[in-house]
């Protein structure tokens, strides 16, 4: 009944490994032909080409210190991996310039999240209105110092004949308009918005650094209903949360425009909402013409924080491979070559045998295909020659795990089991020893993924990723094909080549003190070890119950030598 049940088992196993493949396969499939998806992974920079974007830093002639740099290299690359794409490389070039390589050709969502800047800025609106281009022409020379000094941000004695005449003659369809919006965190800024609408803002007063959180998402009103709305919300720190309940404070009190408080990036104000209310608990929300993905867009630039200088893009080329077909060629035929002499050992020390750990390798190599392809197509991740080499390094652990497992039958086939609990006893203590190996693996991969950058991180993925289905076809794949091969006369009865012949493993334990008498085909010194082995494994119980304190295998008997018969009646040796 045990034997039943465990080959029932082993063939529903087998039927579940066989829908996973299906299914893998089909999603794979179905992204080929109407996802975008291909039927072979993304390549990354290294092996591909891709684009690089270079950044300039608009300072106005201001100082970039290298602590800036830093911080916006690493947002950026949090932008970068936000957006699903996996092997870029950002790096600097000049101490101030940031260079951006993307594999392939990035999509329009991508380059937003690269390309703008994000600074974020809160500011009191002092003057709006929506006008047209303007027809007239700035007037130099004008006065730029208030005559009294403001007493907040929301004073209008900000404006001064200056900033009047570029409040009057700025043009919104230009890029002069972004530029001037790079005005000192203390000073008023004159700003446009959507639709032609222009802005006199006061100063800064809370940083788009203060912003802890953000998310998008569809606005809902306090019944909880929808409105069809995407809106952004803001999470605030500490700091943001005092500054904006201040700020929201004196506001609510004002009317007309100076009741509005601006939100601007990079320059430009995206909203200026009314103040209803007093804003206490930090989490305001910016409404207006998004959509599902602008509002994502957003989001996540505010999320990995504001960059500490705003840039623009200088140039945008197309790269080519840095390391191209050849490198990935040469690093299959490495993967070949490991293959090839795993194959060989296998046979060598296993026979018939080592065909499970081909078929099991097969079985891992389409495994590892499919997650991989379908990984490129919905996470956006890229096959590098690091992430080859992780693969590489998979067919050792795949391949030692399937040696782990079979010792550990021939271990019990040389405790005297027969082949069907062989496989099952071995089973038993295999899983324990290639669960603590692959654990250790998988470890080392989480840990090198988390703390690395670039291409380091597609070998720590790869290499996690195969432990994974090691561990999958090991339990899924290797052990139900045993269990199988385990009812076939030619395994069962331990055929010369099969591997698994109880007389080329030592002697065979019967129980009870009982032990398989070697052959005449044994050589004798095996089979004085082989004794040795087997009265070492005796229990003192099966000692006793032998009726000896040790045990002797005895050779086999001398060859009888002719007799003859004296006279009288008694046999004596043949003299010769």
């Amino acid at each position: 009944m045990a034997k039943s049940t465990a080959v029932k088992r082993a063939r529903r196993t087998l039927v579940w490994l066989l829908v996973i493949f299906i299914a893998l396969a089909g999603v794979n499939t179905a992204g080929a032909i109407w996802g975008g998806g291909t039927f072979t992974p993304k390549l990354a920079l290294d092996l591909e080409g891709g684009t690089e974007i270079i950044l300039a830093p608009k300072t106005g002639g201001a100082a970039v210190s290298d602590e800036q740099v830093s911080q916006a290299v690493a947002i950026i690359r949090q932008r970068v991996d936000a957006s699903g794409v996996s092997e870029a490389q950002i790096s600097t070039q000049g101490g101030q310039n940031i260079v951006v390589s993307i594999p392939g050709k990035p999509d329009d969502a991508t380059l937003a999240r690269i390309e703008a800047s994000a600074k974020l800025d809160f500011r009191a609106v002092l003057v709006s209105t929506t006008a047209d281009v303007p027809t007239t022409t700035p007037t130099p020379g004008l006065d730029a110092t208030p005559t009294v000094a403001p007493t907040n941000a929301s004073d209008l004695n900000y404006i001064t004949p200056a900033l009047e005449d570029q409040f009057l003659n700025i043009d919104c369809t230009s890029t002069a308009a972004t530029d001037a919006g790079q005005a000192p965190a203390d000073q008023p800024l004159v700003a446009c918005g959507e639709n032609g609408a222009k802005y006199v803002l006061g100063p800064i007063e809370v940083a788009g650094d203060t912003i802890s959180n953000a998310t998008s998402g569809v606005a809902q009103t306090s019944s909880g209903a929808s409105t069809g709305q995407y809106v952004v919300n803001i999470f605030f720190n500490d700091q943001g949360t005092s500054e904006f309940a201040s700020v929201t404070t004196r506001l609510s009190g004002l009317t007309g425009a100076q009741n509005q408080f601006a939100i601007v990036l990079d320059g430009k104000v995206i909203s200026a909402p009314r103040t209803l209310a007093v804003i206490t608990n930090g989490q305001p929300q910016i409404s207006g013409n998004f959509d599902a993905a602008s509002s994502k867009t957003l989001a996540d630039q505010l999320k990995f924080g504001a960059l500490p200088i705003s840039f623009t893009v200088q140039s945008q080329n197309t790269i080519s491979a840095t390391l191209g077909s050849t490198q990935l060629i040469s690093g299959l035929i490495a993967g070949l070559i490991g293959l090839i002499l795993v194959v060989l050992y296998s046979i060598a020390q296993y026979r018939v045998l080592g065909a499970v750990t081909i078929a099991s390798l097969v079985v891992a190599a389409a495994a590892t295909y499919l997650v991989v392809d379908l990984l490129s197509w919905r996470a956006g991740y890229r096959l590098s020659l690091a992430g080859v080499a992780g693969l590489i390094v998979a067919i050792g652990i795949t391949a030692d795990s399937f040696i782990v497992y079979f010792e550990r039958i021939r271990d019990e086939l040389r405790d005297g089991r027969g082949l069907e609990s062989s496989v099952q006893a071995g089973w038993k203590r295999a899983i324990r020893t290639i669960f603590a190996s692959d654990l250790i693996n998988l470890m080392a991969a989480v840990v090198l993924y988390i703390v690395a950058v670039g291409s380091v991180k597609g070998f720590a993925l790869t290499l996690g990723l195969t432990t994974i289905i090691d561990i999958v076809v090991v339990m899924m794949f290797t052990h139900p094909v045993l269990t199988l091969l385990a009812e076939l006369p030619y395994f069962r009865d331990g055929h010369k080549t099969s591997g698994l012949d109880p007389r080329q493993l030592g002697a065979v334990y019967r129980g009870r003190a009982q032990f398989k008498t070697p052959t005449a085909a044994v050589p004798r010194s095996k089979q004085e070890s082989a004794g040795r082995e087997a009265a070492r494994r005796q229990t003192i119980a099966e000692r006793r119950a032998a009726g000896t304190s040790t045990l002797v295998i005895d050779p086999p008997a001398e060859p009888k030598t002719p007799t003859q018969t004296d006279s009288s009646g008694q046999s004596k040796g043949k003299n010769s």
